[in-house]
C-alpha cells in the first residue's frame, strides 16, 4: 500500500489544485519548486560552516555551496561528498536540496558540496554532466585548501542527481585519475528510454508522471537520440564494473523504481559492491519532505549510515 502519510501529501496536492510541473513554464516550475520546499521540508539543521563558491566551469562559474557537519573542528580533515540535486535536469537549485545536504552532512560526517549545474533549456545535453565532472575534479583538485581527504570522496544525488552521480563514476574510471570512494544513487533515472513495468505501473497519481518526466527529458535533450547516450542512460553503457561502492535507494510507487533496480543489479552483477534499498510505499521524491513523510527521516539516517561506513573504510 501508498504510505498513509504520503496518500495524504498526495490528496492535499490534489485538493489545492496544484498545477504539475509539465503544465507550467521552467521558470514558473523552478519557482514554485524552491516555494513549496517550505511545506514538506525540515527545518535547516545547524553547521559547523556553510559557504557559498564559484567554481570554475566550462561554461563559466558554476554555483556551489559547501557544508561541515555541526561539531566538526575547523581544521579536521573529514571524508567528503559532491552532491547533484535532482529536478529532472530543468528545476532545482542549491536552496532546494539545502536542508537534505545539512542533513547528509551531519548523519555521515562528511563535508558537502553541492553543485548547481547547468540545466535545459537553456543549457542542453550534456553541460549537467560536463559541469558535474568540473566541479567534483575541482574538489579533488583543491581538498587540502576544503579540509578534505580527497582518498574519501564520493559522489552523490536524487533522481536527476543520481543519473548524474553515476554518470561521473563511470567517467572518473574511464579517465584514470578521479579515484572515487562511494556514489550515493538516490532514485536515479539510469534509461531515459522509460521501457519498464515500473513506468507503465506508477507513471500516474504518484507526482512524478509520465507527462512531467517527458517535459524534463524535452527541455534537456536535444533529440531523442541523445537518450542512447550512456551519459545520459548510465544503464545502457556496456561496462560498469570496476566502479565505486554504492548504495541504490528507491520508491515503490515511482515510474524510476524499475531502472534504480536493474542498476544496482547491474553494480553487482559486474563485480562492484552495491546495496539495494526500496522504501516500498514511498514515491519520488520524497527524502527530501521530512517534515512530513517520516520515512524520509529513516532514508537520510540510512544514507548517512552508508556514507560513514563506506568512506571510514576508505
Amino acid at each position: 500500500m501508498l504510505d498513509v502519510q504520503a496518500k495524504a501529501l498526495l490528496q492535499l496536492i490534489e485538493q489545492r489544485g496544484l498545477p504539475a510541473v509539465h503544465e507550467v513554464s521552467p521558470q514558473e516550475a523552478r519557482a514554485a519548486y524552491r516555494e513549496r520546499r517550505f511545506f514538506t521540508q525540515p527545518a535547516e539543521p545547524a553547521m559547523s560552516e556553510v559557504r557559498d563558491l564559484a567554481v570554475p566551469g566550462p561554461g563559466g562559474p558554476i554555483p556551489c555551496r559547501s557544508y561541515r557537519p555541526a561539531g566538526a573542528a575547523a581544521d579536521a580533515l573529514l571524508p567528503g561528498l559532491v552532491y547533484f540535486h535532482g529536478g529532472g535536469f530543468v528545476i532545482g537549485d542549491l536552496d532546494t536540496h539545502d536542508v537534505l545536504c545539512r542533513e547528509l552532512s551531519n548523519a555521515s560526517g562528511c563535508a558537502v558540496v553541492s553543485v548547481d549545474y547547468r540545466m535545459g533549456p537553456e543549457t542542453r545535453f550534456p553541460g549537467a554532466v560536463d559541469d558535474c565532472l568540473a566541479v567534483t575534479r575541482w574538489v579533488a583538485a583543491q581538498a587540502g585548501a576544503l579540509r578534505i581527504d580527497a582518498s574519501r570522496l564520493a559522489v552523490g544525488g536524487d533522481s536527476a542527481g543520481g543519473n548524474l552521480a553515476a554518470v561521473v563514476a563511470i567517467a572518473a574510471r574511464d579517465a584514470g585519475d578521479l579515484p572515487l570512494a562511494f556514489q550515493l544513487l538516490i532514485y536515479p533515472c539510469t534509461d531515459c528510454r522509460n521501457q519498464t513495468a515500473s513506468h507503465r505501473d506508477n507513471g500516474q497519481g504518484y507526482l512524478l508522471t509520465s507527462d512531467t518526466i517527458a517535459y524534463f527529458y524535452r527541455h534537456y535533450m536535444a533529440s531523442e537520440t541523445d537518450k542512447l547516450d550512456w551519459r545520459a542512460s548510465p544503464l545502457l553503457h556496456s561496462d560498469l564494473a570496476r566502479l565505486p561502492p554504492a548504495l541504490v535507494l528507491t520508491a515503490g510507487f515511482d515510474p524510476l523504481r524499475d531502472e534504480g533496480r536493474q542498476y544496482a543489479d547491474r553494480l553487482s552483477q559486474s563485480g562492484n559492491r552495491a546495496q539495494y534499498v526500496c522504501f516500498e510505499r514511498q514515491v519520488h521524491g520524497f527524502i527530501t519532505m521530512g517534515k512530513v513523510l517520516d520515512e524520509a527521516n529513516t532514508a537520510v539516517a540510512l544514507c548517512g549510515i552508508a556514507l560513514r561506513r563506506a568512506l571510514t573504510a576508505a
